[in-house]
């Protein structure tokens, strides 16, 4: 059993963040010693762990919720529901790729339509493209 700074540290997080999951019920204590202290299983740190997991690869607390009801019953779901909760943040990754790489490709027209010299600003092809919102206006 582990008291919650021990689990935080082998699970790689903060206390506080293990209570915030406790208040999102997504974890429980339902252990305590005489002193009132929180104690946790093996069993709790895995939950930790792959809620930790879940929140680096970008799910939302909703979808961990799911992908942790479908671990805990497995028996009442399918590999679908898991496979659609993993498709729909794949597909959140895609249009924010797609969204970066519009955004770099603007962020290259500024700088290619810039001279970089150290004359003065007044004539900055950057702050006109900018002030215009043009930035898709100029050339490639």
């Amino acid at each position: 059993m582990f008291k919650i700074g021990q689990l935080a540290k082998l699970a790689g997080v903060t206390p506080d963040t293990i209570r915030y999951y406790e208040k999102q019920q997504m974890m429980d204590h339902e252990i305590r010693t005489e002193g009132g202290f929180r104690l946790y299983s093996d069993n709790d740190l895995q939950r930790l762990k792959f809620i930790r997991y879940g929140r680096q690869l970008g799910f939302s607390l909703e979808a961990i919720r799911e992908l942790l009801s479908i671990r805990v019953d497995p028996e009442h779901h399918t590999c679908q529901e898991s496979k659609n909760i993993v498709q729909n943040r794949l597909a959140e990754v895609d249009a924010m790729i797609a969204e970066l790489q519009n955004m770099q490709r603007s962020l290259t027209r500024l700088n290619d339509a810039c001279c970089g010299t150290a004359h003065s600003s007044v004539y900055c092809s950057i702050l006109e493209a900018l002030e215009q919102g043009a930035v898709a206006d100029l050339p490639d």
